[in-house]
């Protein structure tokens, strides 16, 4: 059995648990005084309204939070099917702020009622991608709307999206990658077709180099490592390779062509690390044998077999010592 897939994580199964357990958000919204006591997570609203809805984000506070202190920000993109809430839920990254001092935003994707949220990645996926919403403007504004609220360190802004998120953050990365100091995109692609009879995407050109971390379960069906159909859903939409989405991020980024390369965690982790990149940037890659299309964090990890080597296993406290070497 490829591991993760027990938790039944499929694209049925994520709605109907979200439906279930995250009904409409009660978080408390964002004061206006700006007198903020964490830890805690607040809502906060954007001014850019879809069918006459302003767009909303979850934002988590550390309990070390002092408004004459700017603090990095990690911005969180959930997948399709989830939430700003589902993904602050599984990512690990709000308990990972309180410990590390850092704040944690969670936009929320475009869907019904709150349900059944996805974004436009160009690509993939989702009625955002079909009526080609500003997705990479949306999240820009609640980058500005958090900063114009809180004390954040504009040198040290990072993005980390799952799956279709993922896809996002690479765009955004293209698009807006100036606001940026590193990404961690996850189960994701840069570009593919959307259809048989649509022309293929791929993310632009960058803005300038960046620094990236990513990880790719090799048992993936969904955004398959070799690129292609997903095996999980069929149809005819195509993703480029998990290889290929890299090697276009070595080549902009100027990096040396061969990688150092570590294995980890009784060999089950892959890393190769390609350096000596423009502005100091570096390209990490992670892979991990037997893991499907799940997030690869203790939510999923802490129940496995204590003789498992991925047991534990955290790619948030991986990307976050990641981002602390990198400043815009």
């Amino acid at each position: 059995m490829v591991r993760g897939n027990k938790f039944i994580w499929g694209l049925t199964g994520i709605v109907l648990l979200f439906v279930f357990q995250f009904p409409i958000s009660c978080r408390s919204t964002l004061p206006q005084d700006n007198h903020f006591l964490g830890p805690k997570t607040y809502q906060g609203t954007v001014d850019i309204r879809i069918n006459g809805f302003r767009r909303t984000y979850l934002v988590h506070i550390p309990p070390g939070y002092k408004p004459e202190v700017p603090l990095p920000l990690v911005v969180v993109i959930h997948g399709a099917f989830d939430t700003a809430e589902g993904m602050e839920k599984f990512s690990n990254f709000s308990r990972l702020a309180d410990t590390e001092n850092f704040i944690a935003m969670y936009p929320n994707g475009f869907g019904i009622m709150g349900f059944l949220q996805h974004w436009n990645a160009g690509h993939c996926c989702g009625k955002a991608a079909d009526d080609k919403l500003d997705d990479v403007g949306f999240v820009a504004a609640a980058i500005e709307d958090v900063d114009v609220r809180l004390k954040i360190d504009r040198d040290r802004i990072y993005m980390v999206g799952f799956s279709n998120g993922g896809m996002l953050v690479y765009r955004f990365a293209a698009e807006r990658g100036e606001l940026l100091a590193a990404i961690a995109p996850l189960a994701a692609s840069i570009g593919g077709r959307p259809a048989a009879d649509a022309p293929e995407w791929r993310i632009p050109e960058p803005v300038q180099p960046l620094s990236v971390i990513t990880f790719h379960g090799l048992a993936d069906d969904d955004v398959p490592y070799e690129g292609g159909v997903s095996r999980h859903r069929g149809g005819d939409r195509t993703y480029w390779s998990v290889e290929d989405s890299v090697e276009f991020w070595i080549d902009r980024d100027g990096c040396d062509l061969k990688p150092v390369i570590q294995r980890m965690r009784g060999e089950s982790v892959l890393v190769k690390t390609w350096e000596n990149c423009k502005n100091e940037t570096t390209v990490s890659l992670w892979l991990i044998k037997g893991w499907g299309h799940v997030w690869p964090g203790p939510y999923f990890t802490a129940d496995l077999a204590e003789d498992d080597p991925l047991k534990n296993f955290d790619a948030a406290k991986i990307i976050w010592d990641f981002f602390k070497s990198h400043r815009r």
